[in-house]
């Protein structure tokens, strides 16, 4: 490795311990923010029709921010590299403020849905520049720790989202799901102004804008097809069949697009690879049926069992328990076997299983019998969702590592939004036709009641009955017509294949929380040394600092390391080394470092003249030796990185050369640890 190189390899800002850790806090709230808000709104949906009206635009209040979120993911990632993390970051919470603030004013449904779209919006720049921000200030060798935290937060949400919503529409209002991010994103808007560091990529990215906004549009000219059908308007009428036909034109329009841009958003020949086909359609069905399910769980449990907003909220736990504990098992599964391929079949079957059942339950069914129902679908789909993304890692050659692990996520995300509009025409459709019946000559009061499930269960038992029976069967409608969607996930995960997964694939699947969606960055080198941290995370960073060490003859300890390190930056940057200025970088009393170089020059490694150090030949040779044992141990632990040509080759050997030109540069980043 060159010196030059050496001093050019990318570096993360110095900063301490206490700094990174205020960092992360703020980026902490704002991933926590924007994944809350996925789910928070699903028990307070109810609440939000009797009190708006709109019932048929339900599904919408969930979709919209979905869909707004899935398209600023991938700009706000491109923006962040043109502009700086910090301020797509800082941005992007205005945006958020401000969505928050409109939802909470909503006057009716379209008010909403609109103010929703644009939280949507703010909360995908926050998703994925947090992400980005993880891997600009966080040393490689922690970085697998705190980019693990980020993904749990959206496992946590999956929790805590709807039982809070229950509790702010029970105890004070609906519109405080949203007042309450508020006060919160202003703090983690001036928590950003005050530690995030001014950082962008080098170069000018490309932005697919076109393909981006055909594909966009193309997905919501489809949803309202899907929605207003049968709803809206007739599905044979010209409104319906002109949104079917304009959504494949853009869709198709996108293909076109995408194989001849320079960079594209989705790559065409992603589909080459049968892997990323499989996994791109099973990630899609995943996110159609839990978050379609979390949506329309509550309204079963309000208006037919008559539980309260907070009560629905609890009673969705036993989901979300089965959830995460096969979400548990299977990561632990794979990542000491490398075996995947039997997770997605069982858990496509198992989930079509739980949405037969749930469609099954009616006013009688028990509480216990309800939870075990829930508890199986939520078995079914963690089954299902943990291994996609390693699988796609580890398949896809190392030009498309980001692109298609971000692709997956992407899929993720559209069959949630697909299957909250889905899950909403069926239900609406079917509520509907049975409530026109129903309420036909019923008492004056009774239609209101009906939108209201507070003021429903409070009606004389005979006038209540048929209107439950009537929401009763509208549930029981969409789960029975989402079994068949479960059930082409089983015929599909068939069709995956088995290849062995490589060391930081294990790591990875080992990681609960990279199975919960959380947005990743569509850059190749970020997920490369996401996946060096996994293997140093799974190994012990000092135990493979040692290994190291002791692979270049012994002869260093750890603080030398550093000491020839930070006496090459300083002499390649500033032109010197020199102790006070080293100490001033790190915030240390210069006695505190003294000792390191000292150690150096006794060793024979470096010289002080004048208070200026200089590296000796040796020195210099010692520096070359453990920057190439850093690059054999990344060699052996990432030699069977797909590549498919000798240009993938070349990109891997100088992506691989910065990581290991990075990992030398925090061998012992902060010195008062080394002994």
């Amino acid at each position: 490795m060159s010196n030059t190189a050496l001093a050019d390899a990318p570096t993360a800002p110095v900063l301490s311990k206490r700094q990174i850790n205020t960092i992360f806090v703020a980026v902490l709230l704002g991933i926590l923010l924007a994944a809350l808000d996925q789910t928070i709104v699903a028990t307070a949906l109810p609440t939000i029709v009797a009190d708006l009206g709109g019932a048929a635009h339900l599904s919408w209040v969930v979709t919209a921010y979905l869909l707004a979120d899935t398209v600023a993911v991938v700009l706000a990632g491109k923006f962040g590299d043109l502009f700086g993390r910090k301020l797509v970051f800082q941005v992007s919470t205005v945006i958020f403020v401000g969505g928050s603030a409109l939802c909470g004013l909503a006057g009716n449904m379209l008010f909403l849905i609109g103010a929703r779209a644009i939280q949507g919006a703010g909360a995908g720049g926050l998703m994925v520049t947090a992400m980005a921000l993880i891997a600009d200030v966080i040393p490689l060798r922690d970085r697998g720790r705190y980019q693990g935290a980020l993904g749990a937060v959206f496992g946590v949400t999956t929790v805590i989202g709807p039982t809070l919503g229950g509790l702010f529409t029970d105890h004070l209002s609906w519109r405080w799901a949203f007042y309450i991010n508020v006060p919160i994103a202003i703090v983690v808007f001036i928590m950003a102004a005050r530690t995030l560091p001014s950082l962008r990529a080098p170069g000018r990215p490309i932005i697919d804008y076109l393909g981006i906004a055909l594909v966009a549009s193309g997905t919501t000219a489809m949803i309202l097809a899907i929605s207003w059908g049968g709803n809206e308007y007739a599905w044979s009428s010209p409104v319906i069949i002109g949104l079917f036909i304009a959504s494949a034109l853009l869709l198709a329009g996108f293909v076109a697009v995408e194989l001849h841009a320079r960079e594209p958003m989705l790559p065409m020949r992603l589909f080459a690879n049968s892997v990323f086909s499989v996994c791109s359609v099973l990630s899609f069905i995943v996110g159609f049926a839990m978050l379609g399910a979390m949506t329309f769980l509550p309204i079963y449990l309000q208006y037919v069992k008559g539980v309260s907003a907070t009560g629905s909220g609890i009673r969705t736990l036993p989901m979300v328990i089965g959830l995460f504990t096969t979400s548990i098992l299977s990561g632990s599964v794979v990542g000491r076997t490398g075996r995947y391929r039997a997770f997605p079949i069982i858990g496509t079957a198992v989930m079509a299983v739980g949405l037969y059942l749930m469609s099954t339950m009616d006013h009688a069914t028990s509480v216990w019998i309800e939870s075990v129902f829930m508890l199986v679908l939520g078995l079914g789909i963690g089954l299902s969702m943990q291994v996609l993304t390693i699988v796609v890692q580890n398949t896809v050659p190392y030009t498309d590592l980001g692109t298609a692990t971000s692709g997956v996520t992407f899929f993720r995300t559209l069959g949630s939004a697909f299957g909250t509009a889905i899950f909403g025409t069926l239900y609406g459709n079917h509520l509907a036709s049975e409530l026109a019946g129903v309420l036909a000559g019923a008492p004056a009061g009774a239609a209101a009641a009906a939108q209201d499930p507070q003021l429903l269960h409070q009606l004389p038992p005979a006038q209540a009955a048929p209107i439950i029976a009537a929401y009763e069967s509208s549930i029981q409608h969409v789960f029975r017509w989402v079994v068949p969607v479960a059930l082409l996930g089983f015929v599909v995960a068939w069709f995956l294949k088995e290849v062995p997964l490589r060391g930081s694939a294990r790591a990875a699947a080992s990681d609960v929380g990279d199975g919960f969606s959380a947005p990743t960055s569509a850059d190749r080198i970020d997920q490369l040394e996401r996946e060096v941290s996994d293997i140093m995370h799974q190994a012990g960073a000092r135990l493979v600092l040692e290994h190291v060490l002791a692979s270049t003859g012994g002869t260093l300890t750890a603080a030398q390391v550093w000491a020839l390190h930070q006496t090459h930056l300083h002499t390649s940057t500033r032109g010197r080394a020199e102790l006070p200025a080293i100490a001033r970088v790190y915030r240390l009393p210069r006695e505190v470092i003294q000792p390191a170089f000292s150690e150096l020059c006794q060793a024979g490694y470096a010289d002080q003249t004048d208070g200026t150090i200089h590296l000796t030949p040796a020195g210099q040779e010692q520096l070359d030796r453990v920057q190439h044992a850093w690059r054999q141990w990344l060699d052996a632990h990432l030699d069977d990185i797909t590549m498919t040509d000798p240009d993938d080759r070349a990109l891997v050997d100088q992506a691989l050369t910065n990581i290991a030109s990075r990992l030398l540069n925090e061998s012992a980043a902060d010195p008062s640890d080394q002994g």
